[in-house]
């Protein structure tokens, strides 16, 4: 593809990222590309991502140098922007990152000579009883990195607004939407929606709709299902609910999920991505939706999601298994797929597995 700008995240604590940083940079000079720093707390404020990509001169490609957090950033500028976004991996868990930190120049290289390909995945929206306001109290107390957090979500201009359908937010999630408690000695109360139907009214510590992509997020620390990131559909799932029924609930696409918070219920924040974005007073209520367009990844070859969870969560073997047998890494076949299997994403060598250039 033509690279026509490159806006640049870097997690400025890392040195590593400020290496790998210096080496994109002169990439782009080589290759007169113009290239913008993104910086989220310019001149000491936090900024819209509309704000943010047309400060970098609208870029093509969003570049992010970091762990999962900086990926999520990224993400939320190029969704901004309809922009591709490549992720290069300096963090600790890294289910969302592309390359290390060695291959950048020559993943900017495959990107610049057409030798990648590019993956969509789901994005989250969403629309609210009211605008999502965060008390000026509570900005102070929940100050966190080098600067304050995100202002609240706009109201999207192009949407309707209706008493039934709610205020339409100018929202694009990559992992989740979290509803949570406030008060440490209360949990929130919620009737849980799906697709329109009461599902039921939960007493938790939070309530989160997760996308395929979060599901190895926040949800699966809270007990959720590991979903491939190629699926489709949200993941619904209860923080610490005191109740019998403690599953997660995944649904289609086109099956939204409502939290309305009932009315004598503490008041519960908004979290989009693990931003504080918005508190809600009992009747209030959140309709959590696929997002009409998707984020657009860059890819060099297959992803073995299922490799990287087996090492990034150090899955260990049932010892008795182990003991009866070690099985190879990968499905053993060496002829292709017969007509009936053709359709099949599987990884059967070295070869399905993404370069490591």
């Amino acid at each position: 593809m033509t690279v026509n700008r490159i806006g640049l995240v870097v997690h400025s604590g890392r040195a590593e990222a400020a290496e790998a940083a210096r080496t994109v940079r002169d990439w782009c000079a080589e290759h007169a590309v113009p290239c913008t720093d993104i910086d989220v707390w310019r001149h000491g404020d936090r900024h819209s991502a509309r704000y943010e990509v047309d400060a970098a001169g609208d870029p093509d490609l969003v570049v992010t140098l970091g762990g999962d957090g900086t990926f999520l950033r990224g993400a939320r500028l190029a969704a901004a922007n309809d922009a591709l976004v490549l992720g290069v991996d300096l963090g600790r868990v890294g289910f969302l990152t592309e390359v290390p930190a060695a291959a950048v120049r020559a993943a900017l290289d495959s990107v610049r000579e057409n030798r990648h390909s590019v993956e969509e995945r789901m994005l989250l929206t969403m629309r609210a009883s009211r605008r999502l306001e965060v008390p000026t109290d509570m900005e102070a107390l929940l100050r966190y990195g080098r600067g304050p957090m995100l202002p609240p979500p706009r109201v999207r201009t192009d949407c309707e607004v209706d008493r039934d359908w709610g205020i339409a937010l100018n929202v694009m999630a990559l992992n989740d939407i979290v509803l949570e408690k406030l008060a440490r000695d209360r949990q929130v109360s919620v009737g849980v929606y799906v697709s329109g139907r009461l599902l039921a009214s939960y007493s938790a510590d939070a309530l989160l709709v997760a996308t395929p992509t979060g599901s190895t997020a926040y949800s699966f620390a809270a007990g959720g299902p590991v979903v491939s990131p190629r699926a489709q559909g949200l993941v619904f799932t209860p923080v610490a609910p005191h109740m019998t029924f403690n599953r997660s609930v995944v649904t289609a696409p086109d099956e939204p999920v409502g939290l309305r918070v009932l009315e004598r219920s503490g008041q519960a924040a908004v979290s989009i991505d693990g931003q504080l974005r918005g508190v809600l007073d009992p009747g209030d209520w959140i309709g959590v939706y696929a997002a009409p367009r998707t984020l657009r990844a860059v890819r060099f070859g297959p992803m073995d999601f299922y490799g990287r969870l087996r090492e990034r969560m150090n899955l260990t073997d049932a010892p008795a298994a182990v003991a009866d047998g070690t099985p190879p890494p990968l499905w053993s076949v060496t002829t292709p797929p017969p007509g009936d299997l053709a359709h099949l994403s599987l990884l059967t060598g070295p070869d399905d597995v993404a370069p490591a250039f």
